[in-house]
Order: C-alpha cells, then sequence, then structure tokens
C-alpha cells in the first residue's frame, strides 16, 4: 500500500479519525463519534474538553481496529494531521493537564455584553477597527473576546493566569499539547491559521498583536507559540495498552482550522479558487494568493495555510454563515419533527417546496455579510396550509439562500463571478440540498464523489511536512477527483424572486435582541 497518513477531524458536533494513502489520496479506514453540545443557558454553547479529548482517543482506537480486520498494517502511518473547528476557546491548568473550565463553542453568545463594553472604548464605536491587522470585525464569534470573558467570570482561571498555570489555546493546540506528552512536557502550540480566528493575531507580522492583547487585557505568556500548518510539532504519545499505542512516535505534522484544511482538500492553490463547505456552518472560502484582500462586503480576511516554516503564507477571502447543518439537528433534537437528519431530507423531498415559507436561522445572530448579532431566528409566511414538511424545505432552502449571499458579496469582492461552485461537508450527502443550492445560486454545484475534504487537507499538510515527505503537492502530483454535478433547473426568474424574499425575511430577523434584556443579565 505504500506509506499513509492520519487525520484527526474534531469538528463542532462529531469527531473522526481517518486515515488516507498518502500516494492516491484513497480514504482507507475511518471511524467518527457525535460530540454533546452543552447549552446551560441561553445563548450558551459549551462541550467538555475531555469529551472531545477522548471522543479523538475512541476515534483513533476504532479506527485501528479497522484497519487490522482489513490487513491494513498500522506501522505505515508515518504522520498525523490535526484539523479542528475554529475559535473555540479552552485554558487549562498545564501542572494538573485538567481544563479549568468547559470549552466556549464558536456558536456561543454570552460575549454579547463584552463586545458591547469593547466597543465602547473605540472611538465611532468601530466594529471593524483591528480589520487591517487580523481581518475581523469584532463579534462574539472569535476567541479573544471569549478568553476575556472567562477571564472577567471564572474564580480558577483568574487564580490560574496569576500562579502562571494557566495555557489558553483553540481545539487543535488542547489536543496537540495532550497527545504530544500533555503535563510531561506537551508542545504548546497553534498553526497560522487558527491562530488567525483569534482577533489577537497579525496576518501580516504573522505574530501575536501586543497593542491587540492589551485592548483586550490578555497576559500573552498563556498564548500558544504559533507555527506553520505544516511542520513536525512533536511525537505521538498514546497509552501503550491500547490497539492505537502503535502511534506512539509517529509525528504530529499538519495542523489546520477546518475550514483551511477544506480549501486544501479540494485542492484550491490557485489564486481565485473557492469552495464551500456545509457542516455545522457554512463557510465559503477563496484564496486570494500571497496577498491579503479586505472585502468591501462583509466576509472577513483569513490565512488559507502556509505549507512549511520557509514557505509563504496564503490567505483568502471568508464568508461565514453560523448555522447550516446545525439546523437540521434542531429540527430533529429540539422539534422532534423527524428522529434522522436523513429523515428531514425526506420530510422536504416529500413536498418539493417550502410553500411561501421562510426560514432564517438566525440562532447565533448573523454573520456574514450582516455581523448583525441582534438577529433570532424567524420563520415567517406561515398559512394554515403550511406543515413539517414545508419548514424542513425552508430550513434546507435557508442554508442555500445564506451560501448565495456570501457568494453574492464574494463575486462583488472578487470582480470575477464564480462560474461554479466545488463544494464539501457532510449535508453535502443531501442530494436535494444540492440541486437546491445550484437552483438557487443559477451555476452547477461540484461536489468530490470523497466528501471528506478537511480530513484530506490535514492529511496533506501532515504527508507533506519536512522531515515526513510522503506526500506531493505538487500540481502535477495531485491525483484528479471524480466528482458530481448539479446543474441548475428552474428559471432564473423564479429564483431571483424566492431570493428577494428570503431577504425580506431576513431583515424582519434583525434587532430582535438588545442586550440589556433581561435575558442576558
Amino acid at each position: 500500500l505504500g506509506p499513509l497518513v492520519g487525520a484527526i477531524d474534531q469538528g463542532t458536533s462529531s469527531t473522526r479519525f481517518l486515515v488516507f494513502n498518502a500516494k492516491t489520496a484513497e480514504l482507507l479506514s475511518h471511524h467518527q463519534v457525535e460530540i454533546k453540545q452543552e447549552f446551560p443557558r441561553e445563548g450558551w454553547v459549551e462541550q467538555d474538553p475531555k469529551e472531545i479529548l477522548n471522543s479523538v482517543y475512541e476515534c483513533v482506537e476504532k479506527t485501528c481496529e479497522k484497519m487490522k480486520q482489513l490487513n491494513i498494517n498500522i506501522a505505515n502511518i508515518r504522520a498525523i494531521g490535526v484539523t479542528n473547528q475554529r475559535e473555540t476557546t479552552v485554558v487549562w491548568d498545564k501542572t494538573t493537564g485538567e481544563p479549568l473550565y468547559n470549552a466556549i463553542v464558536w456558536l456561543d453568545l454570552r460575549t454579547q455584553s463584552t463586545v458591547e463594553r469593547l466597543l465602547k472604548r473605540i472611538p465611532g464605536r468601530n466594529k471593524t477597527f483591528s480589520k487591517f491587522k487580523t481581518g475581523l470585525p469584532l463579534s462574539t464569534y472569535f476567541s479573544a473576546v471569549k478568553l476575556r470573558w472567562l477571564l472577567d467570570n471564572v474564580e480558577d482561571i483568574r487564580k490560574a493566569v496569576e500562579d502562571r498555570r494557566a495555557m489558553f489555546g483553540t481545539i487543535d493546540s488542547w489536543l496537540i499539547w495532550v497527545c504530544i506528552c500533555g503535563k510531561n512536557g506537551g508542545i504548546h502550540c497553534t498553526d497560522v491559521t487558527n491562530a488567525s480566528r483569534t482577533m489577537l493575531f497579525n496576518i501580516h507580522s504573522l505574530e501575536w498583536d501586543p497593542d491587540l492583547c492589551k485592548f483586550f487585557d490578555i497576559p500573552m505568556e498563556i498564548l500558544p507559540n504559533v507555527r506553520s500548518s505544516s511542520e513536525i510539532y512533536g511525537l505521538m504519545k498514546i497509552c501503550p495498552s491500547r490497539e492505537s499505542g502503535a502511534l506512539t512516535g509517529v509525528p504530529i505534522s499538519g495542523c489546520l482550522g477546518d475550514q483551511s484544511a477544506a480549501l486544501v482538500g479540494q485542492m484550491c492553490f490557485q489564486d481565485g479558487q473557492a469552495k464551500n463547505t456545509y457542516g455545522t456552518g457554512c463557510f465559503l472560502l477563496c484564496n486570494t494568493g500571497q496577498k491579503s484582500v479586505f472585502s468591501e462586503h462583509g466576509l472577513i480576511t483569513t490565512i488559507a495555510y502556509k505549507m512549511g516554516r520557509d514557505k509563504p503564507a496564503f490567505y483568502a477571502l471568508e464568508g461565514s454563515v453560523a448555522i447550516a447543518g446545525a439546523v437540521v439537528r434542531w429540527l430533529r433534537d429540539n422539534l422532534g419533527i423527524a428522529k434522522t437528519s436523513q429523515e428531514v431530507e425526506k420530510l422536504a423531498a416529500d413536498v418539493g417546496t417550502s410553500y411561501g415559507c421562510y426560514f432564517v436561522p438566525a440562532f447565533s445572530g448573523l454573520y456574514a455579510p450582516y455581523w448583525e448579532p441582534s438577529a433570532r431566528g424567524i420563520i415567517c409566511g406561515l398559512t394554515q396550509f403550511t406543515n413539517k414538511n414545508h419548514i424542513a424545505f425552508a430550513a434546507l432552502e435557508a442554508v442555500c439562500f445564506q451560501t448565495r449571499e456570501i457568494l453574492d458579496a464574494m463575486n462583488k469582492d472578487c470582480g470575477i463571478p464564480l462560474s461554479q461552485l466545488q463544494v464539501d461537508g457532510g449535508m453535502t450527502n443531501n442530494k436535494i440540498l444540492m440541486q437546491l443550492q445550484s437552483d438557487i445560486l443559477c451555476i452547477p454545484v461540484v461536489k468530490p464523489s470523497m466528501p471528506e475534504t478537511t480530513a484530506l487537507g490535514a492529511a496533506m499538510a501532515a504527508g507533506a511536512a519536512e522531515g515526513v515527505g510522503v506526500w506531493s503537492l505538487n500540481p502535477g502530483d495531485l491525483t484528479a477527483v471524480t466528482c458530481e454535478r448539479f446543474e441548475p433547473q428552474i428559471n432564473p426568474e423564479e429564483s431571483e424572486y424566492r431570493y428577494a424574499r428570503w431577504k425580506k425575511a431576513v431583515m424582519k430577523s434583525m434587532g430582535w435582541e438588545t442586550s440589556d434584556g433581561p435575558s442576558n443579565g
């Protein structure tokens, strides 16, 4: 079989471990575990860092068992890459190795009052005050405000910072620190793509920014070291009594935030190439090459990847949508209109129309292109005729309309409209959704037959690292992927009419929540 590369893919709703053939990019084996999200109060979203860690161990263990059954030698795994839900914030104690609080998930809204307080200190309350340093607007979404909230509200964390025991990191840092020795000399690092989502990182100098750390009042000694996305960070340590103990000593040599990893996995290495990932949220990224491009239309600027210590950083424009797959999970878990996500798809398929019903799932406010934290979810256009099938259909349509909004912004910023959309992520298995997306965008949608592009990107970064060198990223060596195409099937007039109605619904979702209301006290 030749050399293999493993990838830990720690997403918002699940963790996976996947093993790829480094020569053919073929997926050989994988295992997936769903992660519990906790909602302790309205607008709060947390996860247990220990549960996340155990889910990684379980996925690695089970994948190794499956490989054994397939007679594939685990010893052929030459490197491991890590990819992760971005922005989600963990603070832990480096002496005990224990988390000091639950991870605050990127979707969490508890920091709205923190954001308001910080805005008061900015001349003209300018949300985009750090745009040219960080590429980001001041929002509940990014790590700095979550970390500020933890320092303000959690006594254990304040004390650990005083005693110099505290470490901050996004999920990649937490996993890499534990998997490389933990409290016995763990490596505290992150990569440029994850660092670029904290709001503390200068995306040009590629260093933590002292002025921003001062603005958020965050002690720089708790921050991880920033490395490239493709280099050996250290060697894996797993309990030898486990099957996966065989991976002890394998280098962890790739690290990318999940959306950057998907861009790499979709082979978008050229300026102007773009992909849209449908996961918990929806993320459209367009590679802008070695120059950072700043949006006039509500997109953010982020680091796409840096494929080696001495290699240049590449940048991307990103349209971020908070709620995509999460709306299906909400219909399943909160409303109980279906037992599985597949059933939601079937409900929608049975009617084939939302019958004038529109669903704006602004559960965490609106992200791109509006950046409107006061918005909340609405379902409108209801009549006595509306049933759960129409609502299911409207939920799928919402994912497509939100993608159209960020694609429109991307086309305006880039000046060259995309002629087709490359897609990936769990939701792309939903054929109705893909057809609907093509209809609403009026361009073809192209999906690779192996949808695990995020994990593939992490594996590519790990396998290509200096000192590993089992995966070539030369354009000539990259294997062409087989794809499925969805062509638009409705006339553009109908598409435009529905899109205009959607925008009307979005306007009605705004200005709903004020931060001085009793619910946020």
